[in-house]
């Protein structure tokens, strides 16, 4: 049961976007609504802003609303309210922030969907007045937007520079006041085609009003697919034990582990925590199940399998003689017996795709929905593979791999 207090604000959540970087994911589900740690990206979100007394949302949504619509609802499940206002073409932060013009009053918070912020930042935040940006430190603050800081306040907000001058960057969380909706009326197209909403607050920034920061502390970006690993890791670490099933005499279950309604594991399985498994599964006999793996409901995880650090989404069937490593696999697939997926490179050197450097040693594939392999398919480190494709008996699958691709 949630008590509230006497926070009143309204959070607008950003929720509209394909996010095209996470393709072959977000092939059919917009970004927001991948999972992580069996819970969509927005659902963690939901609840960090809950545990900070927020208990009215705006989710603007676009791309695949219906499956964000579909999973909310009007919020009862979490006892909070949700409306919702639909981006019918995504134009950008601030056009999304216009088009929910009459649905706040007052001060508001805004919140970018496709991350994961601390419920102690979120409620910080509430307690301010003033327009507030918050901003994180980061390594590596290319393609994102770098903060320039005087004293207490915001300089200037640059957008993905080639060359950034400081590690500060903004977090995508704000507290608005009223006026940014004026300067949201007079934003123009940044260089990308968009109105971005930093740079609405460059506006105000150049017009001499004062933007506060706030540094948070709790952070998680997922730019690409390869970033719902270490994501899952952190989410995963917080879980707690739970047996909602039925386990069979003689499987071995070590550390946090928790197990959804009506998922049997069978005698033999060997699993060791952390790791999330939904409901309605069928794991073992005799499998191998190794810590920060989630796997969600109806899966079928069957004999001689090894799992590792992965994100396996629903329907998914992983059933004979199968390695999969450090992979996301979307959901509905079928592997053939003997499938296995490559991690790690023999030369152990960082893993490339497509042009871009992971900064993972050890990553599998990224596979999309309702992928089907037949007996002794073989993965290799680094694999995109798209939506409906089939991998032959005994095929080698490398690269990047369109949807409804065949390979035999």
């Amino acid at each position: 049961m949630i008590v509230w207090g006497r926070n009143n604000l309204k959070a607008i959540i950003l929720a509209a976007g394909e996010g095209s970087r996470m393709r072959p994911l977000t092939y059919t589900r917009p970004k927001v609504m991948l999972p992580i740690a069996n819970k969509p990206i927005l659902e963690h979100l939901l609840i960090e802003a809950m545990k900070a007394d927020i208990r009215e949302f705006v989710l603007i949504v676009g791309y695949h609303d219906e499956r964000v619509r579909d999973y909310f609802g009007y919020g009862e499940k979490w006892g909070v309210t949700i409306d919702y206002c639909k981006q019918k073409r995504q134009l950008g932060t601030a056009d999304a922030l216009r088009m929910a013009r009459g649905l706040v009053n007052g001060n508001f918070l805004v919140i970018n969907g496709d991350i994961i912020v601390g419920h102690k930042d979120i409620n910080g935040l509430t307690q301010r007045n003033d327009n507030t940006l918050s901003i994180v430190e980061v390594e590596d603050s290319r393609d994102l937007g770098v903060v320039e800081l005087s004293g207490n306040k915001v300089t200037h907000i640059y957008e993905k520079l080639e060359r950034p001058f400081s590690h500060m960057v903004n977090a995508g969380l704000y507290l608005f006041t009223p006026d940014i909706l004026d300067a949201i009326l007079q934003t123009s197209k940044s260089p990308r085609g968009e109105y971005e909403i930093t740079d609405s607050l460059q506006l105000m920034i150049d017009s001499g009003r004062h933007i506060s920061y706030q540094q948070i502390s709790y952070w998680l970006d997922l730019s690409y697919p390869w970033d719902l690993l270490p994501a899952s890791e952190r989410l995963l670490a917080e879980t707690k034990t739970q047996n909602l099933g039925k386990v069979e005499e003689n499987a071995v279950i070590k550390g946090v582990v928790s197990i959804g309604t009506n998922t049997v594991v069978r005698s033999g399985s060997y699993i060791v925590g952390p790791v999330i498994i939904g409901q309605d599964c069928d794991i073992g006999p005799n499998c191998y199940i190794r810590p920060y793996t989630s796997i969600g409901d109806n899966c079928h995880i069957g004999s001689a399998v090894e799992i590792k650090n992965c994100i396996i989404m629903k329907g998914s069937k992983i059933p004979h003689h199968n390695y999969i490593g450090d992979s996301v696999i979307g959901e509905e697939c079928n592997f053939g017996a003997g499938t296995k997926i490559a991690n790690l490179r023999l030369d152990k050197r960082e893993i490339w795709v497509a042009n871009l450097d992971t900064k993972r040693r050890k990553l599998g594939a990224i596979i999309g929905d309702r992928v089907e392999t037949g007996i002794n398919a073989c993965i290799n480190v680094g694999c995109i593979i798209g939506n409906n494709t089939h991998i032959g008996p005994g095929a080698i699958a490398s690269g990047f791999i369109s949807p409804d691709s065949r390979i035999y």
